[in-house]
């Protein structure tokens, strides 16, 4: 299907009624009410559903690329996602959280019992040094423990960064060290498909590389922990020689809160920075809208807490709203492909979230697995990557239920166009409108509006508190990767249209950055990875479609004189797999004698893509260095089609 073709599909596509079993009518009132309000004014009543510590004088001040929201007001995450619901007779004993572990061992928490262990942690944080505006590092999977570390660093005012379970030595090293963390908190190991996967191993290597940490807490999630090393510490006895708790301190809402991490399109992460308010705020309003707190609900986020959507819906957002998060550790076919089901049986899950890879992975498991397991979901919604219409209609059909596909990116720090859920109608694929609080144009290349049916640049034209504040020691890149190409905007990166019916499609990346199974990926940082092993002389990475993944990683390298190319391909996806996380591994590896390049000497990514997906160039390739180079790489991947031992992939 050429492009004009999936575009004509994708705008021909019906509206699609909520069902009245479907409608919830309290939020059709109140969102209709709500959307009669200018931006401030509704930011404000989202303000007043929080507790705050100090009152605030100003609603906002500033534009974007530089803005306050709340100044003069003070207040605590912690406080208004654990405290005050531990506070209240009616809710402290709702359980919080549920947890399993991938080899069955399960947790149940209450808001109580979750406020008794953050402030003790807290506490034990302070005593080993932790003091507001520290930065706590929090390396591990889906535990108990990921929420009171973030909840503790929350209560006494410390920036936490979250990093992927998944990440290796050099991804974790690099992070830390350009962090400045002062403390980290890791797990020994985390689950994954049957066996142990060390984390504090993987710390310690790293370590060398962090001149500023401290002190380690270790969480002993597999019992193979110890003996524990200078400068580390047991979670449980920092929690002991806590006990005595931590009051929530009072902070400035602009105040840094979570640095994230993001692949841009250079081969240096961006360290994302959100506010302590912004944050707060911005989650709480996402969870509401796109997911609804209901009497009975158990809400489980199906994705890794190093992706920026689990504290957003279930550690920040999802605690906010005061609902009952499920939570779980290891891979979601393991150990056989019933195991997503029987979780949503064993706990009673009535709304799931999850990247549109987990629903692909499940159609392929068959339609009869899912007939032996009915589940009795009231809503399931996806974001991280694009919905296609098959998933969307199978996953419909299936479970009976609305299916609330999201847009947003870790720089707006929550999502922000959707179909409300239990209010507004539903396209298949498609991202509904903006909610209330953001504004967004369509522009061409030139900064100027296109009409419905264009595709065009999306960008934010309006700030809101959720917005990235800066990045991390660098706001020169902040103003210069979001604020330069379209002057008075927000530039997402992303390729964008309306529909006739005014709904929002995004059709992909501007950039080189590509999405894994809603991993967030720079091309060029797995290219870095690859051009560091003494093997590559050089290498370019491109992203191709996926059927299960969405998009997967395909590298082409040339190789220093005399070095295998069979070798060679093991060795380099052991090698990025080590470096980055098993996320990042190519899914194929060309060995080629050359790449083609412009004439100014740039790789031409696109052509490499064209050959894998289309087998031909698609577009123009005038400047073309020497077409001869074209012709080689064709020939490669043709080989790999074909079966030759010249082509195959890691």
């Amino acid at each position: 299907m050429s492009d004009s073709e999936t575009l004509d599909h994708l705008l021909s596509s019906p509206l699609v009624p909520l069902r009245a079993d479907w409608t919830v009518p309290e939020r059709v009132e109140q969102l209709t009410e709500l959307r009669n309000l200018g931006t401030d004014e509704y930011w404000e009543w989202v303000a007043a559903q929080q507790r705050w510590l100090a009152p605030w004088s100003t609603v906002r001040s500033g534009e974007l690329g530089d803005f306050r929201y709340f100044s003069g007001g003070r207040i605590n995450v912690a406080d208004n996602c654990v405290d005050r619901w531990a506070e209240d007779p009616a809710t402290a004993d709702r359980v919080a959280i549920v947890w399993e572990g991938e080899p069955g061992d399960t947790r149940s928490v209450t808001y109580g019992e979750l406020r008794d262990e953050v402030s003790a942690l807290a506490a034990g944080l302070a005593q080993l040094g932790v003091q507001e505006g520290d930065l706590v590092g929090i390396y591990m999977p889906n535990l108990v423990e990921a929420f009171t570390a973030i909840h503790a660093c929350n209560r006494l005012g410390a920036i936490y960064t979250v990093l992927f379970s998944g990440f290796g030595e050099e991804a974790v090293a690099s992070r830390l060290q350009t962090a400045r963390a002062k403390v980290v908190i890791v797990a020994d190991a985390v689950y994954r498909r049957g066996k142990p996967i060390p984390l504090l191993q993987t710390l310690r290597a790293a370590r060398p590389r962090i001149p500023t940490l401290l002190a380690t807490v270790v969480v002993d999630r597999t019992g193979d922990s110890r003996p524990l090393e200078d400068g580390e510490h047991a979670y449980a006895e920092v929690v002991a020689n806590g006990h005595g708790g931590l009051a929530p301190v009072p902070l400035d809402p602009n105040a840094p809160s979570f640095l994230i991490f993001t692949s841009g399109t250079e081969s240096r992460p961006k360290g994302v920075v959100h506010s302590v308010g912004g944050f707060l705020l911005g989650t709480w309003a996402n969870a509401h809208w796109q997911v609804g707190y209901e009497p009975g609900d158990e809400y489980w986020v199906a994705a890794d807490v190093g992706w920026l959507t689990f504290p957003i819906q279930a550690v920040v957002g999802g605690l906010a709203c005061g609902m009952t998060i499920a939570c779980y550790e290891g891979a979601l076919d393991t150990p056989t492909p019933a195991r997503f089901y029987e979780i949503c049986e064993r706990h009673h899950v009535t709304k799931v979230l999850a990247a549109p890879t987990l629903w692909r992975m499940l159609r392929k498991f068959g339609d009869d697995l899912a007939a032996e397991h009915p589940l009795h979901l009231k809503l399931i919604t996806m974001q991280g990557e694009p919905l296609d219409v098959d998933t969307f209609t199978w996953t419909t059909e299936t479970f009976d239920a609305p299916v609330v596909n999201a847009y947003g990116q870790t720089e707006t720090g929550s999502t922000w166009a959707y179909p409300v859920y239990g209010v507004e109608p539903i396209k298949a694929g498609s991202l509904g409108t903006a909610v209330p609080g953001h504004e967004f144009a369509i522009l061409d290349d030139a900064g100027e509006p296109v009409p419905p049916g264009t595709k065009g640049n999306l960008v934010l034209t309006a700030p809101f508190p959720t917005l990235c504040r800066t990045v991390w020691d660098d706001a020169g890149r902040y103003t210069s990767a979001y604020f330069s190409r379209f002057p008075g905007a927000y530039a997402t990166n992303d390729e964008a249209v309306l529909d006739p019916d005014g709904h929002l499609w995004v059709l992909g990346r501007v950039d080189d950055v590509i999405n894994v199974a809603a991993h967030r990926i720079s091309t060029m940082e797995i290219e870095g990875a690859l051009t560091a092993h003494p093997a590559v002389v050089e290498a370019a990475v491109v992203g191709v479609p996926d059927p299960t993944k969405g998009t997967v990683p395909v590298a082409f390298v040339t190789l220093a004189n005399g070095v295998d190319a069979d070798v060679a391909r093991e060795q380099l996806a052991t090698h990025v797999v080590g470096e980055m996380g098993g996320y990042a591994r190519p899914a194929t590896i060309f060995v080629t004698p050359a790449l083609p390049k412009t004439r100014t000497g740039k790789t031409m990514r696109r052509l490499l893509r064209d050959l894998v997906v289309h087998g031909k160039p698609t577009g123009d390739t005038s400047a073309m260095e020497d077409p001869a180079a074209l012709d080689v790489v064709a020939g490669v991947v043709r080989a790999a089609r074909d079966g030759s031992a010249s082509g195959n992939g890691a």
